[in-house]
């Protein structure tokens, strides 16, 4: 166990310690609305494969919330949010433009 990560020495400064506790909030936040944006966006692309518009469309207007709430927080600049929600929208489009798959049972 040679490879272990050497241990973070503390600070010594208050305002250093005082920085050490508030990265400690802010990474936390980040992660946790990266991890909303990525299940936003795999819930249309879901929606999308399975074929159901409705669910796409559904999903997809509360993805765009999602994605803007990421871009104006600074966690995925601006650009990229506009290209993804782009990007899903063309594809909820070209299901709702799809024709409708006859269903023989």
């Amino acid at each position: 166990m040679a490879s272990a990560k050497p241990k973070k020495k503390n600070p010594r400064l208050a305002s250093g310690r005082k920085r050490v506790r508030q990265d400690v909030k802010l990474n936390a936040a980040n992660t946790s609305l990266r991890s909303k944006y990525r299940t936003a966006v795999k819930n249309v692309e879901k929606a999308v494969l399975a074929g159901d518009k409705t669910k796409a469309a559904e999903a997809f207007a509360k993805a765009q919330s999602v994605v803007d709430t990421v871009a104006d927080k600074g966690i995925f600049h601006k650009n990229k949010a506009a290209r993804d929600k782009s990007r899903l929208s063309a594809k909820v489009k070209a299901l709702a433009l799809a024709p409708e798959k006859a269903v023989a049972a």
